[in-house]
């Protein structure tokens, strides 16, 4: 079986001062689940090693540099599914550097999503990264939410789908929501078929964008539906986005891997950060634009 594996740092409004970062991103992320797949590591340690470098990234919306909401705290979600259908999500969470990581530890122990002070009592149980709430403050994000600034360059959803030497597929995200959400809000990011799925029969998908339009049509479970019949995932993933669009009003993108390692990423906002790695190549491939 091909390692391949394809981050996206969210379909957004990327401006020209910030494409520099959002391919530097990109790539870093994609270059450290490259490390651990060409190392004999599985495709879920992929994904959390590249999703934790997103993390930490203040030109991303998940962990450091997440959105902050309506009381001005940053609120986490994450999730990561295995192609055998494992999977594990958090929400509303504070106090976490990295979300996708605890996400994987719930994984791990049994399916079930957990919310707010359930999520970060079990993340402090199991040795998760904990931190002050106002340590995940980045100084943009606080002074955009301070001033009431109406932002261009919005952030968005981060995401990770990888295939390692096994065949085994997984998808991660990670998010802090939307711009002065209301406290409490959990949109598509944690939710099985929304925000991710995988299924080593089919293939492996992670979106990105506005989760109140993401989740009645089941964004990343109809992407990997459009992947049968051998079905290229570039034009699975644009099915899918055409789907959305014909349904309801909002941005979103997704990529794709399927079970033969080949990957595709469509979207409908201006712009979308993407990076991936595959056999082959003599380094990463990043883009801000298809």
């Amino acid at each position: 079986m091909t390692p391949t594996i394809i981050v996206h740092g969210g379909a957004k409004t990327i401006t020209d001062d910030k494409v520099a970062a959002n391919n530097a991103g990109c790539t870093a992320a994609a270059e450290a689940g490259w490390a651990v797949l060409i190392s004999g590591g599985s495709a879920a340690e992929a994904v959390e090693a590249a999703i934790r470098v997103l993390e930490t990234d203040q030109t991303f919306n998940a962990g450091l540099g997440a959105t902050l909401n309506s009381d001005g705290e940053v609120e986490l979600d994450a999730a990561m599914m295995e192609g055998s259908l494992s999977w594990g999500a958090i929400a509303a969470a504070q106090g976490i550097r990295h979300p996708i990581s605890v996400a994987r530890k719930v994984m791990d122990d049994k399916p079930r999503l957990l919310v707010a002070r359930g999520a970060e009592r079990f993340a402090a149980d199991n040795g998760a990264e904990m931190c002050k709430k106002d340590d995940l403050i980045a100084d943009e994000q606080w002074q955009e939410w301070k001033e009431d600034q109406k932002v261009i360059d919005r952030p968005n959803t981060v995401g990770c789908v990888a295939l390692d030497a096994s065949g085994i597929l997984a998808a991660g995200t990670s998010t802090g929501g939307t711009t002065k959400q209301q406290q409490g809000r959990v949109g598509d990011t944690a939710l099985v078929g929304c925000g991710l799925y995988a299924d080593n029969k089919i293939g492996g998908c992670s979106t990105t964008g506005d989760g109140e339009s993401i989740i009645p049509v089941v964004l990343a479970k109809t992407a990997i539906d459009f992947l049968t019949g051998d079905r290229h995932p570039d034009e699975a993933a644009q099915m899918a986005i055409d789907a959305l669009a014909s349904k309801v009003k909002g941005e979103a993108g997704c990529i794709l891997i399927d079970r033969q390692g080949r990957f595709g990423w469509a979207y409908n906002s201006s712009h979308m950060a993407c990076a991936y790695m595959t056999q082959g190549q003599e380094q990463v491939a990043a883009f801000t634009k298809k």
